[in-house]
């Protein structure tokens, strides 16, 4: 998929969420809704944290993973009016878990589905995948600043 596809390329994400290298974790989105997120994060080896993890095998630490499913969660809410320019921190993380190691070269793809959103207090459920085989999901909570 070309970069002309998609929704939104990282320049026009970080008009959304405030991260910033080297902690941006979303590259681009393909999918918006009120609701939900398809996005993903192309993992080329060249990200700082390959450095300590692992220098002789490099795999992607799980919980940057469930960031990088939160980073696209909070695109998906903070893109909505009564959200725009505010921060979306993390509230809590249940039932988290890891499937397959995520390495470079992968393509990672995020989905969030937002369950329930309750004045500025959200949950949703989110699911990263490489090559359609899901790699982590974790059902996420957050609290936008007011």
């Amino acid at each position: 998929m070309s970069s002309k596809e998609y929704l939104l390329n990282q320049e026009q994400i970080k008009e959304i969420i405030p991260h910033r290298e080297p902690f941006i974790l979303v590259d681009a989105v393909e999918e918006l809704s009120e609701t939900g997120i398809k996005a993903w994060k192309f993992v080329t080896g060249e990200e700082d944290f390959f450095r300590g993890h692992f220098p002789q095998k490099p795999v992607m630490p799980g919980v940057l993973i469930i960031e990088a499913l939160a980073q696209a969660g909070a695109i998906c809410v903070l893109q909505r009016d009564e959200f725009k320019g505010k921060i979306a921190y993390f509230a809590g993380i249940d039932k988290a878990r890891f499937k397959r190691v995520v390495v470079p070269g992968d393509k990672l793809r995020l989905e969030a589905e937002l369950t329930k959103l309750r004045g500025s207090i959200g949950f949703a459920k989110a699911k990263a995948y490489v090559d359609d085989k899901l790699a982590a999901s974790a059902e996420i909570m957050f609290a936008v600043e007011k």
